[in-house]
């Protein structure tokens, strides 16, 4: 087999992964999937907001994924690790499921919109796009974006501080794909630049103008002399 049936036969199979994940930790909320290979085999580590219900009693339920993954894709010796994400308003794949599950209930796509886009931003997001797109209130498709802050499209820095999310919410009309794009806290961009080594220089202090009491001259003190 040559190399490029190799790399992408091997793309496909993390795909495939991914989505069998989503699947099955929907109920946890799945926010995110790290496959690392390792000497010892395989290592999956899954980013849930409730990982006690994906571990199971015991780890029941992890040892079970753990077998049908190994059975269904084929992995070397494969690791599950789950982690709980600590801020859930910043991850972009969980909030797409949120924003997903909401329209499911039966929200209005533009209140289920600015509402989404006010909690990322609440909890300390620099930016944040929501992008809905389907059948939103007719036949026709169309596409909708709520946006707030700063966001990039291209260069370093979406690579390095943009995390995409993406959900479909199955409708009545059709499905209707959700994108969540969230710009970390801790977001440096390129034009926001610090000079290092450089002293401030001290401000001029503006002198202080004795005031009309301060100014006048105090008397003498001692008896007043006698005039003969």
């Amino acid at each position: 087999m040559s190399a490029e049936r190799k790399v992408i036969q091997e793309q496909m199979r993390r795909v495939l992964l991914k989505d069998y994940l989503v699947q099955e930790s929907a109920r946890a909320g799945f926010g995110g999937l790290e496959i690392t290979r390792t000497p010892m085999g395989t290592r999956v580590t899954l980013i849930c907001e409730r990982p006690g219900i994906l571990i199971g009693h015991r780890g029941e339920l992890i040892k079970r994924l753990t077998d049908d993954i190994q059975a269904r894709f084929q992995l070397d010796n494969p690791q599950i690790e789950v982690q709980e994400e600590r801020q859930p308003s910043l991850n972009a794949q969980l909030m797409s499921e949120k924003l997903a599950s909401t329209l499911e209930r039966g929200w209005h796509f533009r209140r289920a919109g600015h509402s989404t886009v006010r909690r990322i931003m609440e909890a300390g997001a620099r930016g944040c796009q929501v992008i809905l797109s389907g059948k939103l209130t007719g036949e026709r498709h169309r596409t909708e974006r709520f946006k707030a802050g700063t966001i990039k499209y291209c260069g370093e820095a979406v690579h390095l501080w943009i995390d995409k999310g993406f959900y479909q919410a199955r409708l009545k009309p059709g499905v209707i794909g959700v994108n969540v794009w969230i710009m970390r806290p801790t977001a440096k961009l390129p034009d926001e630049i610090v000079v290092k080594g450089v002293e401030e220089r001290p401000k001029p202090v503006a002198a202080e103008v004795p005031s009309v009491e301060e100014a006048t001259v105090p008397e003498a003190e001692g008896p007043s002399p006698e005039v003969s």
